[in-house]
């Protein structure tokens, strides 16, 4: 089977984030991959022994963690590698599980129950709200495929978007307050360096995943609910 028969869904996507990347419609999706960085840092901060005091979202696409505690250089390291092995792991769960409607629910009460213990301001509080009500009401009325076809397209998203987001953040504008800048500041080294070594590492993951995870054949079977 050709590469473009096999899997022509996913290219499909992948052509449509790029045509409307710089579009208003991709901006919430932006936003949820930022939430993803966000929560990556506080899922570091607790395992490590730390805690979380306050996690906010911006409509321009930023956010923060305030924290205490907490092993800060597995914590400033795992904004945009954790946000792409969520994405990753995602994508890899639709592509070869039939967990799609649990998963999706999953997300919709971890977003929920993030909102309800760390976010105060009232952009995040209304964006991560009607986030996770959406994954909720997505994975009870919509299709098994609706299911995989949005866990994919926050998966592809992700692996996107972080790339991107540490080559302009750590790399382009090494000058930034960026988590690589204060992994310098605080460990040393130039911000690059860190920020070169998160590229590297996220392109290997998005790498290995396309290259030994696709198959044969990606594409979602619409109207058939064994595939799920």
């Amino acid at each position: 089977m050709g590469i473009l028969k096999g899997h022509w869904q996913l290219m499909a996507i992948t052509l449509v984030l790029f045509l409307l990347w710089n579009s208003p419609v991709v901006v919430p999706l932006k936003i949820l991959i930022v939430f993803l960085h966000e929560l990556s840092h506080a899922i570091a901060t607790v395992l490590t022994g730390g805690s979380v005091e306050d996690l906010s979202l911006s409509a321009q696409q930023g956010g923060h963690v305030l924290s205490r505690g907490g092993n800060r250089f597995i914590t400033l390291s795992a904004g945009y590698l954790g946000s792409l092995l969520i994405g990753t792991g995602l994508f890899l769960i639709a592509l070869h599980t039939h967990l799609d409607r649990m998963v999706t629910a999953a997300f919709g009460g971890l977003t929920l129950l993030v909102t309800a213990l760390y976010i105060r301001d009232w952009f995040p509080l209304v964006f991560c709200t009607l986030t996770g009500l959406g994954m909720l009401a997505i994975a009870r009325y919509l299709s098994l495929e609706i299911n995989d076809l949005v866990l994919r397209v926050i998966g592809l998203a992700s692996m996107i978007y972080v790339p991107f987001d540490i080559f302009d953040d750590t790399i382009r504008r090494s000058g930034l307050r960026s988590d690589a800048y204060m992994l310098a500041e605080e460990f040393g080294g130039p911000t690059i360096f860190w920020g070169g070594l998160w590229l590297a590492a996220s392109l290997a993951v998005i790498y290995y995943c396309l290259r030994n995870q696709l198959g044969e054949s990606s594409n979602i079977a619409f109207g058939r609910e064994t595939r799920g």
